[in-house]
């Protein structure tokens, strides 16, 4: 299957936004997203791919045996050969619990791949606030801070009156029924009364990561 059947590669992108354009495989079939990753390696493209299933990263792993896989969060990664940036600054990704880790490691994957050093911050939702507590300086070193709840999602909230950097607040799908699968918290976000926070969609970890990372590589080095 050829690439050009049915996908364009923006293999210029980077020079318009600074970033090689990234994969997303839900929707996509494994022959249809394997034959785009081949292409951009054909090109020395930086690959990132979310959302990519098992057996499509044992079909990369073929023919790009460096190819980096997460099962977890289900991103892919291939960097380019002598492109790969150096890590920068810092962006904390802070999940309220295990269950938030998918969509947490998605996050910091995608920053740490685009050029930043991230530190992950996991399982220090507010039912137990104290763990909060005991990771706040770690928190406030970060020039960005990616705040990852379902439930409620209060967590965001919670961080930006506690922190002098923007927040990136991602919405997860955890809940029980009245969650709404992430809306309950999504909309919690959106209304929260601490300023500093942006709100990305739920479950939408790649979306944050990004543009933690863009609020990073502004900073000084």
């Amino acid at each position: 299957m050829r690439a050009h059947d049915f996908a364009v590669v923006d293999s210029r992108r980077s020079e318009r936004t600074g970033y090689a354009e990234v994969v997303y495989c839900a929707g996509k079939t494994v022959d249809q997203a394997e034959a785009i990753i081949k292409k951009m390696r054909e090109e020395n493209l930086p690959v990132l791919a979310t959302r990519a299933v098992k057996d499509l990263a044992g079909r990369v792993a073929v023919f790009a045996p460096e190819a980096q896989y997460d099962e977890l969060s289900g991103v892919l990664s291939i960097a380019a050969a002598g492109k790969q940036p150096p890590a920068r600054g810092l962006v904390a990704v802070v999940a309220a619990g295990t269950s938030d880790l998918p969509v947490a490691r998605e996050a910091a994957l995608t920053a740490e791949f685009l050029g930043s050093r991230v530190e992950l911050i996991a399982d220090v939702g507010i039912a137990g606030i104290h763990r909060l507590f005991d990771r706040l300086n770690d928190i406030r070193r970060a020039r960005a801070v990616v705040a990852i709840a379902g439930m409620e999602g209060a967590l965001a909230g919670v961080i930006a009156g506690l922190v002098a950097v923007p927040v990136i607040a991602v919405p997860t799908s955890v809940g029980y029924g009245a969650s709404f699968g992430g809306l309950a918290a999504l909309l919690s976000m959106l209304n929260s009364c601490a300023p500093g926070i942006s709100v990305v969609n739920i479950d939408n970890g790649f979306g944050a990561g990004y543009q933690a990372n863009l609020i990073n590589q502004t900073g000084e080095p």
